[in-house]
């Protein structure tokens, strides 16, 4: 289902909590928002459509819609300085992200996985991530 954008500030500044299997649901519910909104949308946190989840979606490598569950960088590397926007926030702002992560995260299917990222895909995944952590761009 489509789902509203939430950009109520307090809300938005929660830390996510763990995703557990009846939270999977909220998978259908971010992959139907985001393609709704791809035209200048390429991520979305859970918590963005109002579920205070650990889970992210985001257009992968290959420009295919990926949803990841429980996300943490191992490692960040090459720092840079970006203006980011938001669907939940109005204007531009400057944050710190990096050229290259190597992140744990879990499948939907609950499956441990470890993968480097790079490049656009990189911010994309740490910009979502602070959503997760309750952290404003």
């Amino acid at each position: 289902m489509i789902r509203n954008i939430i950009k109520d500030i307090e809300f938005l500044k929660r830390p996510s909590s763990e995703v557990l299997k009846e939270d999977l649901f909220i998978a259908d519910d971010l992959i139907d928002t985001l393609r709704f909104h791809r035209s200048h949308c390429v991520g979305m946190a859970a918590n963005m459509i109002g579920y205070s989840k650990n889970m992210i979606i985001f257009i992968n490598e290959e420009e295919k819609m990926e949803v990841i569950l429980e996300p943490k960088i191992l490692k960040a590397m090459d720092p840079y300085e970006i203006e980011e926007g938001c669907l939940s926030l109005e204007g531009f702002r400057k944050c710190i992200r990096h050229k290259k992560i190597k992140i744990e995260y879990l499948t939907l299917d609950f499956k441990k996985r470890i993968k480097t990222f790079s490049g656009f895909t990189a911010e994309i995944i740490e910009h979502e991530m602070d959503h997760l952590l309750g952290k404003i761009i």
